[in-house]
C-alpha cells in the first residue's frame, strides 16, 4: 500500500530495462506510489502506461484501469476537488467490484473516507473506514488493516478522546519495533494525538515527530505536512515559540510548492496563531485571512473550523463563535464545543451582556472539565476572569485555579500576560509584596516564551508573506492582461520589482546605522514608486511625539519637524495612533489639508507605521504630484519596504543574518530545480524539461494553424517529434563495461548537438533512447534531418575510455504535428509521439541503422484514426490512410 523511498529508488533503476508486460506493471506501480511525492510524474507515467495496457489480460487491463483512476481521483482530492474526487473515486468502485478486488475497493473506500473528512461528513468517514477495514480483512492484508484501524483510532480521539481510547489502547500500543515503518507511523499519530487531547503535549511532540519522519518516506506528503503543523501547535501550547515556528515554516516549505489547499491553508492557520502568541498580531491577521480564503472549498473540514476558532477574539466574533459551534457538532468533535462557547462568552462580555457571557463561560468551563481538557479549563477561567474585571477578588479566585491547573501540564509555560493581570490585581487589594514577586515571575516567563531569534523568525515569515502576495498579483496581472506583448510587460514589471525587492531587503538588512538605512530606502523607492516627497518620521524616547529623522522633497531636504502624537491634524499622528496604513487622494492640489511649512502640495499621500510587533517605530510616507498614484500594486511594494525598514532599524545585525540565510536558501532551490530538469549523464534534458515546455510549443502550432491570416503553405508551423535509439547498445555494457556505455551516451548528445538548432529540445528519453522536439520546422524536410542524424552516428567511430575505436549507429522514428494538417487537434502531442516511437519500432526490427516516419494521407479518415494506425497500420497503408516514409530501400519492411 506504501513502498519506502528505497524501494521506489529500486524500481527507478528496474524502469529503463523493462519490456512489455513487466514494464506495464513497473510503471503502474510507480505511478501509485508517486501519486503524492511527484503527481505530475504519476500521471505522465499513467499516460505511457496506457499503450501498454493491451499487453495485459482484459481483467488485469480493467483492474489497472481502476487503479489509474484511483491515482486521479486522490489528485483532485488533494487539489481541493472533492465532488470531481468522488466521482471518480466511485468509478474505481464499480471497477474493483466488478473484479472482486478486495484491496482495490478497500484503498477507494479509504480514500473516499478522506474525502468524507474534508467535507466534515463524520458519518461518512466511518462508514467508509468501516468497508475499507472490511475489505482488507477479507483480502488478509495485514498491514491496510493496521493504518485502516489506526486512522479510526485517531479520528476517535477528536470525537470523545477517553472513549477512543479505552477501545484502541490495548490494540495500539507504543511498543512499536518490527512494524513496517508505514504502519508505525499511523500508530505514533493515533498516540500522539490521543496525548495532545490530554494535554501531554512533550508525549505528543515525541510520537508526532516520529509519525512525521514515517509519513515522509513512505511518500504521505499530505501527512507530513499536517503532522509538521501538529507539532508546531504542539509546541506553541508549550509556549515554546521558536520550536512552533521552525516546524510551521518545515511545514509550509513542504506545502507550497504542492498548492494543495488543505496543507496550505493548515500551516498558513496555525502560523497565524503562533505569530499571534508572539505578538505579531496584524500578520498573524493577514495570514489567518488568507487561510480562510484558501480553505473555502474545504469549509465543512476540521481545519476550516479550526481557522474560525483562531478567527474570533474581540465582540465582533460572535457570530463566528456561533457557526464554530454548528460546526462542531456537525462533525461531531467535542473538543471544538468548549472552545465556541468560551468564544461567545467573550464575545458576549465585550457587548455588555454580562450575564448570557456568564452563563456561557461556566458552561464551556463544565465541558472542558467534562472532556479533561486542562487548556480549556484555563481558557474558560480566563474568560470567566475578565467577565469579573474591576472585582479582584473574584478575579483572583478564578486565575488562581487556572494557575494551578497548569502546574500539572508538563513543559508548559506560563504566559507572561496571564502573571501580569494576576500581579495587577494583588495590587488593586494592596498586597504589593505578592504583586512584586508575580511580576518578577511574569518577566522570567516572557523572557523565555517571547527570544529574539523567534520574534525575527516570526518578522522574517511576514515579510516572506507580503512578497509572497506581491508575486500573487502580478501574476493575476498577467492573467488578466488581453494581449501577449501586455503580458510579457507585466512579467518584466514584477519580475523587476520582485528582483529590485530582493536587493532592497538585502541593502537595508546589510546597513549597521540608521542613518544608512535612510539612504538606502531613499535610494530604492524613487525606482519602485512616483515619489516627489518621502520621509521616515521615528517616535521620540517619551513616545508622545514624532520627529522627521530623514526626508526629501524634489531632491531636497525637508526642514526639520516635530509633531504631537496628539495632534488631530497631521496624517503622521494618526497614523501612529490607529497603527494602520493611510491613503489620501486629493482632486485639486490646492486642497492639500495640514501641508506642512515649506513642502509642495501633493494629490496622492500614502502612510504605513513601521512596527516590530506591537510596538510601533514610527512612520514612513510617500507622496505623489500626480493623481491616483497608488495602486494595490505599488501599496503591498511600499507595505514590504516600511517591514524591511522596520526590521533593520530595530536589529539590523540580526535581520542580515536572516536574509543573508533566505538567498542561500533561494540559491539551493534554483540550482536543485535546475538538477532535477537536467539529465546528470549527458547534461541533455530530461523528461521532467520536456513535460513542463512541450504544451507552450504545441500551443503556438495550434495558434499558428488557427490563424486565418497566416499561409497555408507556411513551412514554420509544425513540430517533428524524433525518436533516436543507439543500436546495440546493449552489447556496448556488457562488453566493455557500463563506463564505456556512458561515454558512448555523452558522445551521442554531442552528434546529435551538431544537427539540431539551439531552439529545439534534445531529451534523454531513457537509457539509450533520445527525444527530440525540432521546433518549427517544415515537415517536408523532416526526413533530411532524420538523414543527417543517422550519418552523424554511423559516419565515425565513437572513442571509448580505453582508446577503443567501436562502429555503432543508430534507428530513427519521427513523426510530425499536426498530425492531420486539416485537422490539427485530432491527435495530442504524446500520441504523435507514440507514432514517431511505431517509426522506431519499424526501423529497429527492419534491419536497424535507418530511419522511418509515419504521414498520413488526404484520404484518411479522422474517426479512430489514432488506434487504428497502431495497431493496424499495414491495413492503414493498404488502403491509403497513411504512408511509411524510410530510409530501409528495398528491405523488408516489419510493422508492429
Amino acid at each position: 500500500m506504501l513502498a519506502l523511498d528505497d524501494e521506489l529508488a529500486q524500481w527507478e533503476a528496474d524502469l529503463p530495462q523493462a519490456e512489455g508486460e513487466v514494464r506495464l506493471q513497473l510503471l503502474s506501480r510507480l505511478a501509485w506510489h508517486l501519486r503524492q511525492r511527484d503527481p505530475a510524474r504519476a500521471a505522465q507515467l499513467i499516460e505511457e502506461a496506457r499503450a501498454f495496457a493491451f499487453l495485459a489480460p482484459p481483467a488485469g487491463r480493467r483492474v489497472l484501469a481502476a487503479r489509474w483512476d484511483l491515482v486521479q481521483a486522490e489528485a483532485h482530492w488533494l487539489g481541493g476537488q472533492l465532488d470531481a474526487a468522488a466521482a471518480v473515486a466511485e468509478q474505481a468502485m464499480l471497477a474493483f467490484a466488478r473484479q472482486h478486488d478486495r484491496l482495490g475497493a478497500a484503498d477507494t473506500h479509504a480514500l473516499l473516507a478522506w474525502i468524507a473528512v474534508d467535507r466534515g461528513d463524520s458519518a461518512g468517514c466511518d462508514n467508509e473506514l468501516a468497508l475499507a477495514i472490511a475489505d482488507a480483512r477479507a483480502a488478509g492484508d495485514a498491514m491496510r488493516i493496521d493504518i485502516f484501524e489506526s486512522l479510526a483510532a485517531l479520528f476517535g480521539v477528536f470525537r470523545n478522546a477517553a472513549a477512543a481510547n479505552e477501545r484502541w489502547s490495548k490494540r495500539f500500543t507504543p511498543e512499536l519495533s518490527g512494524k513496517h515503518p508505514a504502519v508505525a507511523g499511523w500508530i505514533a499519530d493515533y498516540l500522539g494525538t490521543a496525548a495532545f487531547q490530554g494535554a501531554e503535549f512533550g508525549r505528543a511532540i515525541s510520537h508526532l515527530m516520529a509519525a512525521f519522519e514515517a509519513a515522509r518516506i513512505s511518500g504521505q506528503l499530505r501527512r507530513a505536512i499536517i503532522l509538521a503543523t501538529n507539532i508546531g501547535n504542539a509546541f506553541t501550547r508549550l509556549n515554546a515559540h521558536d520550536a512552533a515556528l521552525e516546524w510551521m515554516q518545515r511545514g509550509l516549505e513542504l506545502a507550497r510548492p504542492t498548492g494543495w489547499p488543505m496543507c496550505i491553508g493548515l500551516c498558513q492557520m496555525q502560523a497565524a496563531e503562533t505569530m499571534r502568541h508572539l505578538g505579531q498580531r496584524q500578520a498573524a491577521k493577514g495570514l489567518l485571512r488568507d487561510a480562510l480564503q484558501v480553505l473555502a472549498p474545504l469549509s465543512g473540514s476540521r481545519a476550516f473550523v479550526m481557522a474560525l476558532e483562531y478567527q474570533g477574539d474581540h465582540a465582533a466574533a460572535l457570530a463566528s463563535f456561533r457557526e464554530l459551534e454548528q460546526r462542531g457538532h456537525a462533525l461531531a468533535q467535542s473538543d471544538f464545543h468548549s472552545c465556541a462557547r468560551r468564544g461567545q462568552a467573550h464575545a458576549l462580555a465585550g457587548l455588555g451582556k454580562l450575564p448570557e457571557a456568564q452563563a456561557a463561560a461556566e458552561s464551556a468551563l463544565a465541558l472542558a472539565r467534562e472532556l479533561n481538557d486542562p487548556l480549556g479549563q484555563m481558557a474558560a477561567l480566563r474568560v470567566l476572569a475578565d467577565i469579573h474585571a474591576g472585582n479582584s477578588l473574584a478575579v483572583l479566585q478564578y486565575l488562581r485555579e487556572a494557575l494551578a491547573i497548569t502546574a500539572n501540564i508538563e513543559g508548559y509555560i506560563v504566559p507572561g500576560e496571564l502573571l501580569d493581570t494576576v500581579a495587577r490585581e494583588y495590587a488593586a487589594l494592596g498586597n504589593f509584596e505578592r504583586a512584586y514577586e508575580i511580576s518578577v515571575q511574569a518577566n522570567a516567563a516572557r523572557d523565555r516564551t517571547h527570544s529574539q531569534e523567534a520574534t525575527n523568525r516570526a518578522i522574517a515569515m511576514q515579510v516572506q508573506h507580503q512578497t509572497e502576495r506581491a508575486q500573487t498579483e502580478g501574476e493575476h496581472h498577467r492573467q488578466l492582461a488581453a494581449a501577449e506583448a501586455q503580458r510579457a510587460e507585466v512579467l518584466a514589471q514584477t519580475s523587476a520589482t520582485l528582483s529590485h525587492l530582493s536587493a532592497v531587503g538585502q541593502e537595508i538588512a546589510a546597513q549597521l546605522d540608521t542613518s544608512a538605512v535612510f539612504r538606502a530606502l531613499d535610494r530604492h523607492v524613487h525606482s519602485l514608486l512616483d515619489s516627489t516627497h518621502f520621509s521616515i518620521f521615528l517616535l521620540e524616547p517619551g513616545g508622545d511625539s514624532l520627529t522627521c529623522a530623514f526626508g526629501v522633497e524634489v531632491g531636497l531636504p525637508l526642514p526639520a519637524t516635530r509633531i504631537a502624537l496628539s495632534d488631530p491634524h497631521f496624517n503622521t499622528a494618526r497614523c501612529v495612533r490607529e497603527r494602520s496604513e493611510i491613503l489620501i487622494e486629493i482632486e485639486d492640489k490646492s486642497d492639500t489639508p495640514n501641508l506642512i511649512p515649506g513642502t509642495l502640495p501633493t494629490l496622492t499621500l500614502l502612510f504605513a507605521p513601521l512596527t516590530i510587533g506591537e510596538r510601533v517605530l514610527g512612520v514612513m510616507t510617500v507622496q505623489s504630484m500626480l493623481p491616483r498614484a497608488y495602486g494595490e500594486r505599488e501599496r503591498l511594494i511600499f507595505r514590504t519596504l516600511c517591514a524591511y525598514g522596520a526590521i533593520a532599524l530595530d536589529n539590523a545585525a540580526a535581520q542580515a543574518q536572516l536574509l543573508e540565510k533566505n538567498l542561500e536558501l533561494e540559491r539551493a532551490y534554483k540550482a536543485l530545480e535546475d538538477v532535477s530538469l537536467t539529465d546528470q549523464l549527458t547534461g541533455l534534458r530530461n523528461r521532467r524539461f520536456f513535460l513542463q515546455h512541450v504544451e507552450s510549443d504545441v500551443a503556438l502550432s495550434l495558434r499558428a494553424y488557427d490563424d486565418p491570416s497566416a499561409s497555408a503553405a507556411a513551412n514554420d508551423r509544425d513540430l517533428v517529434f524524433y525518436m533516436v535509439d543507439l543500436d546495440h547498445f546493449k552489447d556496448v555494457n556488457d562488453r566493455h563495461g557500463h563506463a564505456a556505455g556512458d561515454s558512448v551516451l555523452v558522445q551521442m548528445k554531442d552528434r546529435l548537438r551538431e544537427v539540431f538548432r539551439e531552439s529545439d529540445y534534445l531529451v534523454r528519453w531513457g537509457g539509450e533512447e533520445f527525444l527530440v522536439l525540432a521546433r518549427a520546422t517544415d515537415r517536408s524536410e523532416a526526413h533530411v534531418v532524420a538523414e543527417r542524424i543517422r550519418q552523424a552516428v554511423a559516419a565515425r567511430d565513437f572513442v571509448l575510455p580505453d582508446g577503443t575505436h567501436l562502429e555503432r549507429t543508430c534507428s530513427i522514428g519521427f513523426a510530425c504535428y499536426p498530425f492531420l494538417p486539416a485537422q490539427p487537434r485530432l491527435m495530442s502531442w504524446s500520441q504523435v509521439v507514440e507514432l514517431a516511437d511505431l517509426g522506431l519500432y519499424i526501423s529497429k526490427h527492419s534491419g536497424r541503422d535507418a530511419w522511418t516516419a509515419v504521414y498520413a494521407t488526404d484520404t484518411a479518415q479522422p474517426a479512430e484514426l489514432f488506434p487504428r494506425l497502431v495497431h493496424q497500420l499495414s491495413a492503414c497503408v493498404e488502403r491509403g490512410e497513411a504512408r511509411i516514409v524510410t530510409s530501409l530501400g528495398e528491405r523488408t519492411i516489419i510493422c508492429p
